[in-house]
């Protein structure tokens, strides 16, 4: 594979489909990511769009809703090709592929999305609890925070038991919006009419993007190139094209599913409230409310309720998900789920409170819809990098998009952008014009014209240079070649610290050495005299630390070994580069304490820092 920190290593190839037999039996061995990724696309944030798109313009706007779906078709199946590919998730691309700065910004834009998502969640939770136990909404809000032990407890069951209880969640969903479908009684003339793409006005634009960004997610994209890592399938040209096939099946007809979801909510809107005149029904709890009278059931609202909670439950976890793979694919930095579930939650939960107890109950469906819209925002910022990955021939190989596929990937990426832009220019507008502090119009056109610099970078950088990655090489049982010469380490770099952990980096130092092999023997010295005044410092650090290394490599001389000495000055992250550019040895060995996240933030981390500036083997020694 290509990288050593798995994606969601805890449920990383827990899924054996390589035992199974027959067409339907791999399909089920395959099918469940997809069903995972579904829900994201009919969260409560999805209700709030859509709700508010059929009372307000009827069955006009659900081209848009089958247009995301074919977007979302298409950019899900790009993701999996990713993670089936690549084995790695679309996060861990871009660490691998970025320069920090662009990686740190895009972290912090997909963390952004991650919160939208789970405020979304949070509120449309509160509200089911709210609509169907009469429980207050803030307590609704807080109780939510419990459900990260639902995840904790799911993934530590497996993940089948996991995609099972998500999909039985879906199967309430599905089945409550076709009973109120039934009820609701639609025209079906009027239906095939709202195919026919049109935006009247600027809200229906507003309501156009909330349904492009709660269909297509952004945390989606990451979510999905790490669930398709769940099985384990052969990595070989066959069993890659194996897993495409099944999971592109798969994401078809999980997200075909979704689709009827929430073409059921808009088509419901629009058959009750928009037909009855009622064309501001954007609250949910407006929609619960209203839809007995209208529709003479008991049996509507109640559906409602309930559909409402499995939705809100589902995508909590799913995000949960999402929230720790860029995390750790983006920044490398790993942290307990739990801790994870929290912090997220935390993020969510604060601003859906503040937001209730300054503005009031009524502001949740206007909340639900803006954290869709942030969304769809964040969108280019996952799309483009996927599409420049799964197009480059070097890492992809066989199994690179063609030529077609790319033209639509670039064609659903530009009509993302593009109408973005029209609603960023268009909110700009409005706000100017209400503001009068002129410097928060120049601290708004800073921050904008510094994302727009992003998107251009990943946009257009990779046609420049192209993306650093290494050469895709599937690994099968022909390709092995043994027929090759053993290295000899005749010059043999040996970086000590002067500590416990030196026994064992001079003890394997000698291991592979030959008998006429010269050991360097080399120590960083990190006091202030010198850093700044390098080898020309006289402190007694220096004068010590170079007695002590004299010793080392005197012991070494009297049992028979060649050894030179050498003693840096500054940041061993710098010094041992230029020793090892000195000197030219066949390679590097250096211990390493195996601090963990703390220590790593105080004091950095040596070891990748090193190994990122040599050109040498690097051998790390553990204590």
């Amino acid at each position: 594979m290509a990288q050593n920190n798995k994606s969601l290593e805890e449920v990383h190839s827990s899924v054996d489909t390589t035992q199974k037999k027959g067409f339907f039996r791999k399909l089920l061995a395959f099918m469940g990511p997809a069903y995972l990724i579904s829900v994201g696309y009919m969260d409560p944030g999805n209700w709030a769009t859509d709700l508010a798109g059929g009372s307000q313009f009827g069955y006009t706007l659900l081209w848009v809703l089958l247009m995301s779906n074919i977007m979302a078709v298409l950019l899900q199946s790009l993701s999996a090709r990713l993670g089936i590919v690549r084995g790695l998730d679309l996060a861990q691309a871009c660490r691998e592929s970025y320069p920090p700065i662009v990686n740190y910004a895009l972290y912090f834009l997909a963390e952004i999305a991650i919160i939208a998502t789970d405020l979304a969640e949070v509120v449309g939770m509160a509200i089911g609890l709210n609509l169907l136990f009469d429980i207050p909404l803030i307590w609704g809000i807080l109780i939510t925070f419990l459900d990260t032990f639902v995840l904790l407890f799911l993934i530590n069951k497996g993940m089948r038991k996991m995609e099972a209880f998500i999909l039985a969640l879906v199967f309430i969903i599905g089945l409550s919006f076709l009973v109120e479908m039934f009820l609701a009684k639609p025209q079906i003339g009027e239906i095939m009419k709202g195919f026919i793409p049109s935006i009247p006005n600027r809200d229906a634009l507003y309501i156009a993007l909330g349904i492009i960004g709660a269909t297509v997610m952004p945390h989606n994209l990451y979510l999905h190139s790490s669930l398709v890592q769940t099985r384990k399938f052969k990595w070989n040209k066959k069993g890659i094209k194996e897993a495409l096939k099944f999971n592109f099946i798969d994401s078809a007809i999980a997200l075909n599913l979704a689709f009827f979801v929430n073409a059921a909510i808009l088509i419901l809107a629009a058959a009750t409230f928009y037909k009855a005149g009622l064309y501001q029904v954007a609250e949910i709890q407006d929609a619960y409310k209203l839809l007995e009278p209208l529709l003479g059931s008991k049996l509507a609202p109640v559906l409602f309720a309930v559909a409402l909670i499995a939705a809100g439950q589902s995508s909590t976890i799913t995000g949960t998900l999402a929230g720790q793979i860029i995390m750790e694919g983006f920044i490398n930095f790993r942290i307990q789920p739990w801790v994870r579930r929290m912090i997220t939650r935390l993020l969510a939960i604060i601003p859906a409170i503040a937001v209730i107890l300054i503005f009031g109950v009524s502001y949740t469906g206007k909340l639900l819809i803006f954290s869709q819209v942030v969304l769809s925002l964040q969108l280019g910022f996952a799309v483009i990098p996927l599409i420049h990955f799964v197009s480059n021939r070097k890492t992809m190989g066989d199994f690179a998009i063609g030529l077609p596929v790319k033209i639509l990937a670039w064609v659903i990426a530009s009509i993302i952008i593009a109408l973005n832009g029209l609603l960023v220019i268009d909110e700009l507008i409005n706000w100017f014009a209400k503001i009068d502090n002129p410097l928060w119009i120049i601290l708004i056109l800073i921050v904008l014209t510094a994302i727009f610099l992003l998107l251009l970078y990943i946009t257009f950088m990779p046609f420049i240079r192209g993306l650093k990655e290494k050469q895709l090489q599937l690994h099968t049982q022909e390709d092995v070649d043994l027929a090759f010469s053993l290295p000899e380490y005749k010059k043999i770099l040996v970086a000590l610290d002067f500590s416990d952990v030196d026994r064992e980096v001079l003890r394997h130092a000698l291991a592979i050495g030959k008998p006429d092999s010269i050991y360097i023997l080399t120590h960083i010295v990190e006091s202030i005299p010198a850093i700044y005044h390098q080898h020309k410092s006289r402190d007694l650090e220096s004068v010590k630390d170079k007695e002590v290394l004299e010793k080392y490599a005197e012991r070494l001389r009297k049992l028979g070994y060649q050894v030179e000495t050498k003693l840096g000055y500054g940041s061993p992250k710098n010094a041992i580069p230029k020793i090892t550019e000195a000197y030219q040895p066949d390679i590097l060995i250096l211990g390493s304490h195996g601090h963990k996240i703390l220590k790593d933030i105080l004091f950095g981390t040596t070891i990748g820092s090193v190994r990122h500036q040599v050109k040498i083997p690097v051998l790390v020694i553990r204590k």
